[in-house]
């Protein structure tokens, strides 16, 4: 029986490695070595930026209520222990939208949560 030799997979796993590194600047892009590094790094990079941008959004959304709760008399941990005790379950993406765009709404909620504080 005829030796197989690996030529073939190693040609296709170099450039599956080289495809994803298209872009990248100088030897990153052509060397299947250092691609191989500079990919596995932006890979792993782009994994824990998926999850960073759910804390900057969550950031964000508590910075816009705070804002919003301040300019109605309330802080934004008062607020939300209001809402808690109205019974409002409201997440806080809808409420920082409520914030930006609805000034009448978020007042009514500050109102409301103002009432079941005091």
């Amino acid at each position: 029986m005829a030796r197989i030799k690996g030529g073939l997979n190693a040609k296709k796993k170099h450039n599956r490695v080289l495809k994803l590194a298209k872009g990248y600047r100088g030897a990153r892009s052509n060397q299947y070595r250092v691609a191989k590094q500079s990919v596995m790094r932006a890979l792993t990079s782009s994994y824990a930026g998926r999850k960073e941008r759910k804390r900057q959004f969550r950031q964000l959304w508590i910075a816009r209520i705070n804002a919003a709760a301040r300019l109605n008399g309330l802080s934004y941990s008062k607020f939300m222990y209001g809402l808690k005790l109205a019974g409002v379950d409201m997440n806080r993406k809808m409420l920082a939208e409520m914030a930006v765009n609805d000034a009448e709404g978020f007042k009514t909620l500050a109102e409301l949560a103002k009432s079941k504080i005091a």
